[in-house]
């Protein structure tokens, strides 16, 4: 019994100890942490040097907004590419174009993940900047199709002598789960309204429909025709041209083969590169090249309109559409309160809404267009459509007094659809039973261990009718059009945004710039305005002191599954939210 009680005493002590010393080292490394971030932010600001270069490093994905450097991430995660803001690429190409201390742009696309209206925006920012007279140049060991439909209009595009060229033209593989689904016993007990309405097609077939694979080679081929002239037109070949290399897959040719096709100018080593840059810049060979990242360009002030009570905001709205009062997603509660406090703000003279996101939530996306309604009663409401506003996304846009597109953004898939499993196979196949003592006749209406009865399907049907009936009445009074005619066009078809103009869906051509400048045409604003962005984004310390982790959770989540993330969260948000959906088919997997 002594021995036994020494070795509990011991036992505990050690532990103990332990946790004490585990508690001391967790202390250290947080503070360690800490004083790394309170380092780097106190650091000394960025100086901009003459004859610099802007160096594009595009690497990782690319989103509508980032904020700053988040902490955890980078601690948690070093090796996964840090997302890069849009808003923060397109002002520091602008700044370049302005700044007399800056010559050029040396653009290094890695392996960026973006979409083909985001790639659009960078491309026209990318062409502003030649405008004035400074090179772009352009080097890489390995060029995605992404990376070189941006680098391809630049003054001399180089590539490693043993590197790859990729331009394969677009395709979309979506996914279907139905036979996984059945072998698990599961069945998606589909509600619906629109012809092309396919969100729903990967839980019910194996393969596309008619009707989707008629929208979908529709809208890919009108936006590789976008894609496929602009580099045609930089690399002075036809359209037919590029369809020709294409199909013979310069991924798997000789970078001889890219020479002579006139996809790049020259082969050379980094280091060479370097030195060709030098001679641009007129620097001594082994000369440090003075150049400034997106993110030191941050700190780069430009030459201002002089601050006046005129504001434009612009209001990001990004994400699946779903219910609820965070800042995740676009969420209803607090979307709603932003778009208050916009209305509200009597310096605030015009808004631009810029929209990135395939819908989502049908109630959701109700309260948000009401919303909006009640803010263009104020002042000029201008959509700016990102990669997509489809579904849920052009619901909440389509009340807007202009609405302004890129020719590859994707919109419309004006439909909804209810999607509500029935477990019972899975049950049974895993022995599991369920009973049921209920008082009216539908109170176990929902129960998923069971398929819904006739009078439950002609209930639930004409409940999506009546959704899918709202919907196509706002669309109509938002674009002033007849309801027979908009439902020509309706029906969850999908559309390019240069489809959409020419249908009446959207008014204009442009990226967010353009949108801007229509928002302070219609508030009389003339060039006398200043531009603010909303919602407000977090500092790196408000990161740090975030309660709401599901945030930080969630962007962590998306910077390692990228473009699987957006399925990841479909599926999240269908289980956690609305059954009836106003969304864009669920994943197009365009490549």
């Amino acid at each position: 019994m002594k021995d036994f009680l020494k070795i509990m005493l011991a036992s505990a002590l050690g532990f103990i100890i332990a946790s004490i010393i585990f508690s001391l080292i967790a202390m250290i490394f947080f503070f360690g942490a800490m004083g790394s971030m309170v380092g780097s932010l106190s650091s000394e600001k960025f100086t901009l040097q003459d004859n610099s270069v802007l160096n594009l490093r595009l690497n990782g994905p690319i989103t509508e907004r980032t904020p700053e450097e988040d902490p955890f991430t980078s601690l948690i995660s070093p090796d996964i590419p840090t997302a890069m803001g849009l808003n923060d690429i397109v002002s520091a190409i602008r700044k370049a174009k302005n700044n007399e201390k800056i010559n050029g742009i040396y653009l290094d696309s890695r392996m960026m993940s973006a979409s083909m209206a985001t790639l659009a925006e960078i491309r026209r920012e990318l062409e502003s900047f030649k405008e004035s007279g400074k090179f772009i140049v352009s080097y890489a060991d390995t060029y995605t199709q992404t990376g070189y439909y941006l680098a391809s209009l630049a003054d001399k595009v180089a590539i490693n002598p043993e590197g790859n060229l990729d331009l394969h033209g677009l395709a979309s593989t979506p996914i279907f789960f139905k036979d996984a689904l059945d072998k698990l016993g599961i069945e998606m007990q589909i509600f619906k309204v629109g012809t092309y309405k396919s969100a729903v097609e990967p839980f019910t077939q194996n393969e596309m429909s008619e009707a989707n694979r008629e929208q979908v080679t529709s809208f890919l081929h009108d936006a590789w025709s976008f894609l496929r002239g602009d580099i045609a037109e930089s690399r002075s070949l036809t359209p037919q041209d590029i369809d020709m290399l294409a199909n013979q897959m310069p991924l798997m040719q000789t970078t001889d083969f890219l020479l002579s096709a006139n996809l790049v100018d020259t082969l050379l080593y980094e280091t060479e590169m370097k030195d060709y840059l030098r001679s641009l810049l007129d620097l001594d060979e082994d000369k440090k090249i003075p150049s400034a990242t997106v993110a030191n360009m941050k700190s780069v002030t430009m030459k201002t309109v002089k601050k006046t009570d005129n504001t434009i905001g612009i209001l990001y709205a990004e994400g699946n559409i779903v219910s609820g009062s965070g800042s995740a997603n676009i969420q209803d509660k607090y979307m709603v309160n932003q778009i208050e406090k916009l209305k509200d703000d009597e310096d605030i003279k015009a808004v631009v809404f810029r929209i990135n996101s395939g819908g989502g939530s049908a109630y959701a996306s109700e309260q948000i267009w009401k919303a909006i309604t009640d803010l263009k009663a104020e002042k000029p409401v201008v959509v700016s459509m990102g990669d997509m506003a489809a579904s849920g996304g052009y619901y909440i846009a389509c009340n807007a007094d202009k609405i302004v597109a890129q020719p590859t953004t994707l919109t419309g898939s004006i439909g909804i659809f209810g999607a509500i499993p029935n477990l019972e196979g899975l049950t049974k196949k895993i022995g599991v039973h369920t009973d049921v003592v209920k008082t009216n006749e539908f109170s176990d209406f929902g129960n998923i261990t069971r398929p819904f009865n006739d009078q439950e399907r002609q209930m639930l049907q004409k409940m999506i009718e009546r959704g899918y009936d709202l919907f196509l009445t706002r669309c109509a009074e938002g674009r002033n059009m007849p309801k027979d005619s908009l439902s020509l066009y309706a029906e969850g078809r999908v559309w390019t945004g240069n489809q959409a103009r020419e249908i009446g869906l959207v008014d204009e051509l442009g990226g967010i710039e353009k949108a801007i400048e229509i928002a302070a045409e219609m508030a009389n604003l003339g060039k006398s305005y200043v531009v603010f962005e909303y919602p407000k984004m977090r500092s790196r310390i408000d990161e740090l002191l975030n309660p709401a982790k599901e945030d930080l959770a969630a962007r962590t989540l998306k910077e390692y599954l990228g473009e699987s993330y957006e399925l990841f969260m479909i599926l999240k948000d269908i289980k956690e939210q609305d059954y009836i959906q106003a969304r864009i088919p669920f994943n197009l997997n365009i490549h």
